[in-house]
Parts: C-alpha cells; sequence; structure tokens
C-alpha cells in the first residue's frame, strides 16, 4: 500500500495531525519529514525493528550504522552523550537549533539501543517545527537521514511532492512541510582536543576552522 502523503503547517504544526504522525511512529513507522536542511528519512530509535527497516531502505548494514538523532532540545541529547565539555556545551546552546550535526561520544545507552557498538553519534536539533514537535511529543529521538542518492544530495529534495513519488513504496508516511532546502548540514566532529569540520554545509563554521 502506497505511503500516506500528510501536509503539516511549517511554522504552526496541526496538533492532530502531529498525533497522528507520533502514533504511526511508536508502532514503527518510516517517515520523511521537512527539517531547517534537507528532508530526512527516520524512524522512533527505540524501536529496533523500524531501525532495522531503515537500515534496509537506505542499503546500511546495521554494524555500518551512521545516522543522525534528531533531538528536541540541549537537555534531550544529553541522553545520549558521554559528559559535554563547558566550552563545546557553549557552542551548541549558541548555534542550536540550526542547521549542524554535531559527532559526540556517544553514552552507553547507545548501544544497547542500538545493539550496535557506536563510539559516537551525531546529534541535531533542526530549527524547525515539525520535527521537533515530533520528537518531544513522541519522547524519543528519531534516528535519521537525509534523503540522498550514494551521498549525493537529489535535486528533488527540495519537493515533497517529487519525494513521496520516489518513495511511496518504501515509506509509510511522507510529511509535506513546505519546500525543502538542497543544502545539507555542517558537520563538526567535537570527540577530539580540537573541532573539526567534517563538511561544510548550511551553518556557518568560519569562527570554528
Amino acid at each position: 500500500m502506497p505511503a500516506e502523503f500528510l501536509k503539516i503547517h511549517p511554522l504552526n504544526p496541526e496538533p492532530r495531525k502531529i498525533a497522528h504522525v507520533v502514533k504511526l511512529l511508536a508502532e514503527g513507522a518510516i517517515v520523511v519529514y521537512p527539517t531547517d536542511t534537507i528532508y530526512g528519512v527516520g524512524c522512533d530509535l527505540m524501536n529496533r525493528k523500524a531501525v532495522q527497516r531503515l537500515c534496509n531502505i537506505l542499503d546500511i548494514k546495521p554494524q555500518k550504522l551512521d545516522l543522525s538523532f534528531i533531538c528536541n532540545d540541549l537537555s534531550h541529547i544529553s541522553e545520549y552523550v558521554r559528559r559535554i565539555d563547558t566550552p563545546v556545551f557553549k557552542m551548541l546552546k549558541k548555534l542550536l537549533p540550526g542547521p549542524y550535526t554535531f559527532i559526540l561520544e556517544s553514552s552507553a545507552r547507545v548501544p544497547k539501543i542500538l545493539d550496535v557498538n557506536k563510539k559516537t553519534v551525531g546529534i541535531r536539533i533542526p530549527d524547525h517545527e515539525i520535527p521537533r514537535v515530533i520528537v518531544r511529543q513522541l519522547g524519543n529521538p528519531l534516528i535519521t537521514s537525509s534523503i540522498k542518492n550514494d551521498d549525493v544530495i537529489l535535486e528533488y529534495t527540495t519537493n515533497p511532492e517529487e519525494i513521496y513519488e520516489d518513495f511511496k513504496h518504501q515509506v509509510d508516511l511522507v510529511i509535506d512541510g513546505g519546500a525543502g532546502g538542497n543544502v545539507p548540514s555542517s558537520v563538526i566532529d567535537c570527540t577530539g582536543s580540537e573541532l573539526v569540520v567534517l563538511r561544510r554545509g548550511l551553518g556557518d563554521v568560519s569562527q570554528i576552522e
């Protein structure tokens, strides 16, 4: 059965529609949704069957899982990463929500959740109401990847209707939150003694480099 296509207001997400999305995610759905950068595809981090299915859709082996977590706020992050040094915390507080992915050392909880020995995790707090409201009501992060093909961002990622046509037989729901972007987030590695910009994306990294 083809995926559901659901329009949600990007600035004032309708509570009834958000509740519907949260219910589907809790039941193991794979969902395409807007962010402050590119449309993402993800599922409830706590649903192992859904995570396995997401890996299959993205053609990723669970042992090589390298996906990001969408969190709601900084307090939410603390559950999934080890202690954050004060300078790094100040940077996170300054830049988030925003178009950044921060690579941090994972807490002991992450391998238990994913059944994979992940020493690091990518954390996102997008500056977009839809994913943040979903995560807040779900109570768990979304494990997520950008809509892409062999690491090349596709042109059609800006158009949710075209995304739907491409993914309607792979996922359960595509959220239309308006036109998306085609520039990914900036990726910053915070695990070493110095911050390292792994990818220059939409976010300003001039103060880090």
